[in-house]
């Protein structure tokens, strides 16, 4: 008998509340259904559910402020958004995805799980020259250095971003230095944890404007 969300999550020392375990156990079903149409995640099992998608979600949840408004950029099938969304109820989160079926298959998760989520089917930039937030989210979109490229013109429209990275983190980071993409950002490794079953570490690096001094 495979195993249940609730057994891995325990298996993993996460604790939610049993109403979040169900909304993310329908959400992980609801996720892997349109899998099937569509090339959404490949993590299709309840271990690597748990192992990748929701603990790099806790990870991120936990530099998150009450209340904070947060956009997901790139979400692909929904994570890290939704997750936060599920986990953490008092985030006002949105996402975005600029490939339109995506986004469309997004939409119809939230309408079936009743989430209070915007979905945005455009590329960052554009969502950023229309609504402001308190921090973006990416896992897996692109390297440091693209990420920083598109970004580089709506820092007046976000406080800071995370993006959750594997071990290349310092190689892109060496990389957009040379590209001239780091003069103004301060880059600080908040949190680091391993990922399970590859033996390989995980970061969430925390990027804002640099603060000059008075």
């Amino acid at each position: 008998m495979p195993p249940t969300l609730a057994a891995t999550l325990d298996e993993y020392q996460i604790a939610l509340p049993p109403q979040q375990v169900e909304l993310l156990d329908r959400y992980r079903e609801v996720l892997w259904r349109w899998n099937e149409q569509l090339n959404l995640t490949r993590h299709v099992t309840i271990e690597k559910f748990v192992g990748r998608d929701v603990v790099d979600s806790l990870q991120l949840a936990e530099q998150l402020g009450q209340g904070e408004r947060v956009l997901d950029i790139g979400t692909g099938g929904g994570v890290p958004g939704l997750i936060l969304a599920i986990c953490r109820p008092d985030l006002k989160v949105s996402v975005c995805d600029s490939t339109q079926k995506k986004a469309k298959v997004v939409q119809a998760i939230i309408e079936e799980l009743s989430l209070p989520v915007r979905v945005y089917g455009c590329r960052a930039e554009e969502v950023l020259q229309l609504q402001t937030f308190d921090t973006l989210v990416a896992r897996g979109v692109a390297a440091l250095a693209k990420i920083l490229y598109w970004l580089t013109p709506h820092w007046d429209a976000f406080d800071r971003l995370l993006l959750i990275k594997g071990q290349r983190w310092v190689e892109e980071r060496g990389e957009a230095r040379h590209r001239g993409l780091m003069k103004q950002i301060d880059l600080r490794k908040v949190a680091s944890y391993e990922t399970r079953g590859n033996d390989s570490e995980s970061v969430i690096l925390m990027l804002q404007i640099k603060q000059l001094d008075d």
